[in-house]
């Protein structure tokens, strides 16, 4: 694990799903400009995207491309839905949350008629449902599922799903926007064809693009099936392999940060070694958390180590927009809920923080909660 870095004192310390903190060295990979068009930049882009490879486990010799998107992680995720799915075939979406549901409305605007399998924001979508809705429906050409909704932080059942979608001879496409980078996903097991995730996610580079590995083939079948221009991902693969450059204007400053944003993941031990430190920070959280009297939503064995969403005290003194701003005044900002019947706010564990990072919050809440009048247990020890 990193040393815990010097802290700006001015710097609010981001506990989000992304974006999220950075470190210094990335931030000032960006203080430089680059020409969109010259071989050093382009070298850079070739870099980037053989990194991404590397991460993911695989390698372009075994059939795999990575293919960058400017944009949010909903740009690459968009490029995916209208550039993978037939123009006569559906797509099938596993949902338990937002961002599920998010794929589905993405779809709809599209044209593409989709079939949903939905669940309980707290539970996780059932593989045999995955592929009774598969079984009944030929004209499905797709499935896909979000690796962890931070709708909750549930974590869902990816290589379980995968099989049921590869039993059933279909695509198979993971959005792993908030899990890339610190979980290993072993995307040839689980037969992952199209696989999505962001620059300013785990492996804590800045907002600004998206990317897709993508197996080779699986793309290259997909001609014609692209109802955007700007979104059509194998016309921005061709790109990349005409000249080494996007298509459009490149997101410049924000490839030079991903670029240092990899060799610090590397440094960390990769995956492994980034998901150590998230983990640690999650059990910190948590045991604090439940010392000032909070309750998570999610049971345990759904929770990821991503990001915690944990109910408001039963009090009537709380109010989230204060409870907010105090901490936001104190230098830290948590996310708000996203559940639709549970009052909840959020917490993330990812992103350039520490276990020291956690304390500190920990001590912000529980001077929030002061400030409200909302008791919190004389037992608590989170200092």
């Amino acid at each position: 694990m990193p040393d815990q870095p010097a802290r700006d004192p001015s710097e609010k310390l981001l506990f989000t799903p992304g974006p999220l903190t950075t470190s210094a060295t990335v931030k000032a990979a960006m203080m430089r400009d680059a020409g969109s068009w010259h071989w050093e930049f382009n070298e850079t882009v070739a870099h980037v995207r053989e990194e991404i490879l590397r991460v993911a486990g695989v390698r372009r010799e075994d059939g795999y491309e990575a293919i960058l998107v400017q944009g949010s992680g909903t740009y690459g995720l968009e490029a995916v839905v209208c550039s993978a799915v037939p123009r006569d075939a559906k797509l099938l979406v596993a949902v338990n949350g937002a961002y599920g549901a998010r794929i589905v409305h993405m779809a709809e605007v599209l044209g593409i008629e989709t079939v949903a399998v939905t669940c309980a924001e707290d539970e996780t979508p059932d593989p045999q449902a995955v592929a009774n809705a598969l079984a009944d429906d030929e004209g499905i050409a797709v499935a896909c599922v979000v690796h962890c909704e931070t709708t909750t932080g549930i974590l869902n059942p990816i290589a379980e799903i995968g099989r049921a979608v590869k039993d059933a001879d279909r695509m198979y496409f993971v959005d792993a926007m908030s899990s890339f980078g610190a979980m290993e996903i072993d995307l040839r097991g689980i037969g992952v064809d199209y696989l999505v995730s962001s620059a300013n996610k785990c492996i804590e580079g800045v907002p600004g693009f998206s990317f897709v590995i993508a197996r080779r083939q699986a793309l290259l079948d997909t001609e014609g099936s692209a109802r955007s221009l700007s979104l059509d991902l194998l016309a921005q693969l061709r790109g990349f392999e005409k000249n080494g450059q996007f298509r459009f204007t490149p997101p410049t400053h924000a490839i030079l940060a991903f670029d240092q944003a990899l060799r610090e993941l590397a440094e960390e031990g990769g995956p492994p070694g980034r998901g150590a430190r998230y983990r640690a920070n999650h059990e910190t959280l948590i045991n604090g958390m439940r010392e000032l009297g909070f309750r998570e939503f999610l049971p345990p064995e759904h929770q990821s180590y991503i990001i915690t969403s944990f109910c408001y005290p039963e009090h009537p003194a709380f109010e989230f927009d204060r409870f907010y701003r105090g901490l936001a005044d104190r230098g830290f900002i948590i996310y708000p809920g996203k559940l639709t019947e549970t009052d909840c706010f959020r917490v993330g564990t990812i992103g350039r923080i520490f276990p020291y990072d956690i304390r500190r919050l920990l001590a912000a809440i529980g001077e929030a909660l002061g400030e409200m009048g909302v008791p919190v247990p004389v037992s608590r020890a989170v200092a």
